[in-house]
């Protein structure tokens, strides 16, 4: 069972009150400069240097590694993908939060089992406890559900995907109580496991008809979308159950797919946000996008983030100023999700493509945070910094460590060409 996304791709203030009844936008960021990861393995995630290991957790040569390959990269956040409708399969019963996870990636090996979620979160608290021993902090989390359960979703409508996901459907009447459910659930696990769950986003890409649909109720590109005002529920009830639960947390709006032009079935960062009830702007005190590189010639690329800053200029008030996080980014093939082809000079374009794309987003002041999509290869959609079988290290890794470097030292990172000349390693190569 998996219980977070393992194909993300698109391919896919300072505490107070809102004043719109949302919870408390919680802290102010630390920093201006942080790297973020999102990695769903507990076994990836345990502490290099825990003090005492689960019961669960696997002494194989592969994850030992590859967790002081992670944990070299020091992230300041981590995002965990929560597949509600893998979680409560049924209705009339509460989500399995503990239910046995493989470890495989798919069903690529090595495999070693984990109690799902709360596995994640016992792993996460053995980060925090290794580095609050030499003075650190964190890694906090992001939670970001995804997956609507069957008997949860409404039937089809409006214009869809001819293969639509049921689980991408719109919430059925009443199932809104059962969503809320599931974030009190997720509060509680994480108080038991000495977790503080900081950050949430209500729903993953709800502009991409893969994961919220109907994005319109016709298909036609100038047709009003409606995906807005399905997200709009979702975040509603998040503030809502926040505010019962865990009155400090953040809420973190949009995970948007970066797309910057609409289309039938999909609705752009721009269309969205202007179609999105003012309400809603006020409920976070952060956005989030995706933001994959591509590279090669004439690859007609567009630059998500300026799309959602734009975006957000537009609507005012709560938004306009607002930080944005870039939750999702990587590079694999020349065209994200692709096939990683295991040539050198292909890695180290792709390196250098990535590296561009991370100088220009650590220059621009209103980014407070980029996340690698992920740390092990999804084989659905290749863009992780290790294989799947944790074999070898692809090129982008060297230059992920070389930012967690500057970040250490308490400079700004400067990504550049020269981190990826060396960046070709070898398992355990991390230094």
């Amino acid at each position: 069972m998996c219980l977070v996304c393992c194909a993300c791709g698109s391919g896919r203030r300072s505490p107070g009150t809102s004043g719109e009844g949302g919870p408390s936008p919680g802290p102010t960021l630390a920093t201006r400069h942080a790297v973020g990861l999102t990695e769903d393995n507990a076994q990836l995630l345990l502490a290099a240097e825990a003090t005492a290991d689960p019961s669960w957790a696997s002494s194989g040569e592969a994850f030992v590694r590859s967790r002081r390959e992670l944990g070299a990269l020091h992230p300041a956040y981590l995002r965990l993908l929560v597949d509600w409708a893998a979680l409560q399969p049924r209705g009339g019963r509460p989500a399995d939060l503990t239910g046995p996870v493989s470890g495989c990636a798919r069903s690529v090996g090595p495999c070693a089992s984990y109690p799902g979620l709360k596995g994640e979160l016992e792993a996460i608290a053995s980060e925090q406890q290794a580095r609050s021993r030499t003075g650190g902090t964190g890694p906090e989390v992001l939670i970001d559900v995804l997956g609507v359960p069957a008997w949860a979703a409404a039937p089809a409508s409006g214009c869809e995907l001819q293969d639509a996901p049921s689980d991408a459907r719109a919430l059925a009447p009443g199932a809104i109580r059962d969503y809320r459910a599931l974030i009190g659930g997720l509060v509680s696990l994480a108080a038991s496991e000495g977790v503080r769950l900081r950050w949430w986003s209500p729903w993953n890409e709800p502009n991409d008809p893969v994961f919220l649909s109907p994005q319109r109720e016709r298909c036609e590109p100038a047709a009003a979308p409606a995906s807005p005002g399905l997200y709009a529920q979702l975040a509603r009830a998040m503030a809502a159950e926040l505010r019962a639960s865990d009155p400090g947390a953040s809420i973190v709006l949009g995970e948007l797919d970066g797309l910057t032009e609409d289309s039938a079935r999909a609705v752009s960062i721009a269309s969205f946000l202007a179609a999105l009830p003012g309400d809603v702007l006020c409920l976070g005190s952060v956005w989030s996008v995706h933001a994959y590189t591509a590279y090669g010639p004439d690859t007609g690329e567009a630059e998500p983030v300026a799309a959602l800053e734009e975006a957000l200029r537009r609507r005012g008030g709560c938004a306009a100023g607002a930080p944005v996080w870039i939750t999702e980014a990587g590079a694999g093939a020349p065209r994200p999700g692709a096939p990683v082809s295991v040539s050198p000079a292909q890695q180290l374009e792709a390196c250098r493509a990535l590296a561009a794309r991370l100088q220009r987003w650590f220059e621009d002041p209103r980014v407070g945070a980029v996340f690698q999509y992920s740390f092990r290869d999804d084989p659905a959609y290749p863009v992780g910094l290790v294989s799947p079988d944790l074999r070898a290290l692809h090129a982008v890794y060297g230059l992920w460590r070389s930012v967690a470097r500057a970040l250490a030292a308490g400079v700004a990172p400067g990504p550049s060409h020269a981190a990826c000349a060396g960046s070709g390693l070898s398992p355990g190569g991390q230094g």
